[in-house]
């Protein structure tokens, strides 16, 4: 059996799949990582972890890294956010945070592994390389918020909830007795407890990007809009403009300061470009070389069916099979296999 160091968060999945790694035999070591300041709102969740911990019987320790979240985290959040990017700061803080500190936890206790919570699995490829695979409960499905792990960290990763649905997950938590059993699962970012994330932007920043012009797909002004940090892509409420017709985000122009809005149809893309992209599942394809895969584009979005043309190292073009609603700039692309293994990812430009 093994020694394993389990991310504890307080919340239910994390506190279930340590439950299930000490009743399979394994040495079990909670954590938290601790990624707030003293006196925050969610200073309960150690609390939780720690009677949690105290019920499985297993060791638990907290790590603070509110440093490491503030560089690797907030702060390119805010920036991408300002320049009318929209961002995804839980891919980033799993691999730049969650991973690198339940590692360097598992060094430190001379772990053989690390686990989380998350509703996906760890296998290997035919080519021997590691790929997060797609949980079976497929509404809770994860698997994209990992898509930036690198070999080294899924070798030493275990996910232990990737066969469960979470209607099984809150069962055994009662089973256990375990004090998450019936908390509600979180739904916003973690570091913005309250309010929308344009408050959390004028509270930390000293400079907000100026109001602008709403304009249409011909340039024709609309009206004004508050800044661009205050819009994403496919966004229709909270606009303020009154037209006979639903008007939607389609486009975000920082050099121009203006927000293009346009009908449900200019949503509509069958192709896009990514840069930053890193191979997971497979070696790096040659230039030139296409692939057959199935893309997805947000994290609760359905993968669609499409083809990716290698243009260069770091670079891809996709090619949907039919259109998808609103890929947005500073999204990751996420590209499965037929079996629902992570191929690579790259950033959507």
């Amino acid at each position: 059996m093994a020694r394993i160091v389990a991310g504890l968060s307080g919340g239910v999945d994390s506190a279930v799949a340590a439950g299930l790694l000490k009743a399979a035999g394994h040495e079990v070591i909670g954590v938290t990582l601790r990624t707030w300041a003293s006196g925050s709102s969610r200073c309960c969740e150690i609390d939780a972890a720690r009677e949690t911990a105290r019920r499985l019987g297993i060791h638990y320790h907290i790590i603070n890294c509110v440093s490491g979240f503030e560089n690797e985290v907030k702060a390119p959040f805010l920036s991408d956010r300002l320049r009318g990017v929209t961002p995804n700061p839980c891919v980033a803080c799993n691999r730049a945070v969650k991973w690198k500190w339940l590692l360097y936890a598992a060094d430190l206790f001379q772990a053989d592994a690390v686990a989380s919570g998350h509703y996906a699995s760890v296998v290997r490829t035919e080519s021997g390389r590691c790929a997060v695979q797609a949980g079976a409960d497929r509404k809770k499905d994860q698997s994209y918020m990992l898509c930036r792990l690198t070999q080294a960290q899924l070798q030493r990763t275990i996910l232990p909830l990737g066969a469960y649905t979470k209607r099984e997950v809150r069962a055994i938590a009662s089973s256990l007795r375990l004090p998450s059993a019936e908390i509600p699962d979180s739904q916003e970012l973690c570091f913005i407890t309250d309010g929308h994330y344009a408050d959390y932007l004028a509270a930390h920043t000293a400079a907000l990007p100026e109001r602008g012009d709403f304009v249409d797909e011909n340039g024709a002004v609309l009206g004004a809009h508050g800044g661009i940090h205050r819009y994403t892509i496919g966004q229709r409420r909270g606009l303020g403009i009154a037209s006979a017709g639903r008007l939607y985000v389609n486009r975000i122009c920082a050099e121009t300061n203006t927000v293009v809005l346009g009908d449900a149809a200019s949503l509509l893309r069958r192709e896009i470009r990514c840069g930053a992209v890193e191979w997971m599942g497979m070696a790096p394809p040659e230039p030139g070389e296409a692939l057959y895969v199935r893309i997805q584009i947000r994290a609760h979005h359905t993968p669609a069916e499409g083809t990716v043309f290698c243009e260069r190292p770091g670079a891809v073009r996709i090619r949907f099979d039919g259109p998808v609603r609103a890929p947005a700039p500073g999204q990751y692309a996420v590209l499965y296999d037929e079996h629902s293994r992570i191929l690579g990812s790259g950033i959507m430009e």
